[in-house]
């Protein structure tokens, strides 16, 4: 799925802990069978999986079957767009860090 034809949002698909967590675990796998996925979460299979298609909708997740097993790997290029809007923002914070740098300087001397 190219980026110009995902179903959903890349920022409502990580606005949910649990399908943050899932983009966790993702990351630090090549590849996950559903049934290790599931086993991370309190939560049944059908839960998680619903997840995993939010997930896929938005690009963020790829998968293929092995026999009767669906695996997933995280796909991190839609990410650059988040990414991309928290860079923009990032001025601001650096710009507040440095006011306090230059006001605890000032108070030590």
């Amino acid at each position: 799925m190219s980026e110009n034809n995902r179903l959903r949002d890349v920022f409502d698909a990580i606005a949910d802990p649990t399908r943050r967590r899932l983009i966790r675990l993702l990351a630090e796998a090549e590849e996950i069978p559903l049934h290790e996925l599931t086993a991370q979460f309190p939560m049944g299979r059908t839960a998680v999986s619903k997840h995993l298609t939010i997930l896929k909708e938005a690009g963020l997740v790829l998968d293929r079957k092995v026999g009767r097993e669906t695996r997933f790997r995280l796909n991190a290029a839609p990410l650059r767009e988040i990414q991309d809007w928290v860079a923009f923002y990032s001025k601001f914070w650096s710009t507040n860090m440095l006011r306090l740098k230059q006001l605890l300087e000032e108070e030590e001397e």
